[in-house]
Order: C-alpha cells, then sequence, then structure tokens
C-alpha cells in the first residue's frame, strides 16, 4: 500500500504563513502591547461605543451576534414555508420544507435560550436591568 504525500505546493504555502504569523508575533512582542500608557477609561468608551468594561462590552457583542443568528432563523423559516408550499404535491420537497421549518424552529429555541442566559449571567454583572 502507497502512502501519498502532500502535494510540495501546498507545503510550501503553509510553512510560508507558519513563518509569517511567527514574525508578526515577534514584532508584537517589541512593542508596547495592546495597552498603551495614553489609554485611560474615557478613550475607552469613546472607541468601544460608550461600553465602559469588557463585560458589557462583550455582552453587546454577543446579544448582536445572537440577533443576527435569529434573522437568519427566521428567513429559514420563511424558505422553508415557501419549499412547503410550492411542493406541489412532491413529497421529497415537502419533506425538505418540513425538515428545514422544523429545524429553524428548534433554531429559534435555542437562540431565545442563549439570549435569556447570556442576559442573565453577564448583565447581572454589569448592573444592567432586565
Amino acid at each position: 500500500m502507497k502512502i501519498q504525500s502532500a502535494p510540495k505546493g501546498l507545503a510550501n504555502t503553509l510553512t510560508f504563513i507558519m513563518g509569517m504569523s511567527l514574525y508578526g508575533f515577534s514584532a508584537l512582542a517589541q512593542g508596547t502591547g495592546f495597552i498603551s500608557p495614553t489609554d485611560n477609561p474615557g478613550r475607552i468608551q469613546a472607541a468601544t461605543g460608550g461600553q465602559g468594561s469588557a463585560r458589557s462590552l462583550i455582552l453587546t457583542i454577543v446579544n448582536f451576534f445572537l440577533g443576527f443568528l435569529g434573522l437568519i432563523s427566521v428567513l429559514m423559516i420563511i424558505w422553508g414555508g415557501l419549499l412547503y408550499i410550492t411542493a406541489a404535491g412532491d413529497p421529497g420537497k415537502a419533506g425538505k420544507g418540513k425538515t428545514v421549518l422544523i429545524y429553524s424552529a428548534v433554531g429559534i429555541v435555542i437562540i431565545l435560550i442563549s439570549f435569556a442566559f447570556v442576559n442573565t449571567i453577564l448583565g447581572a454583572g454589569t448592573g444592567q436591568g432586565s
């Protein structure tokens, strides 16, 4: 049995990417890092849209992504409904439409539970009311 190796072009590309990423890390180590002496809470709040702490910034980012996933789930429900309605008696298309509808509904439930969980856990530390 012959074992095939990766093409030489792929190996060279991966070596180049790895070398460049290590070069970037060494450049970061020489600088002052992510926090400079001129940083202060007022400038951080201005740069992050009014978020003063890391916890509230993470909460905002997570809520944005959960909202985006909710939008995608609603669009999938619309797509599944269109597939089901336009099946015209074809059991395969009707089954596909039902499957998309069921998975999208389960996705919305998971997103809502995640939203409640994240806002309860992270929102408790930020002092935001529910």
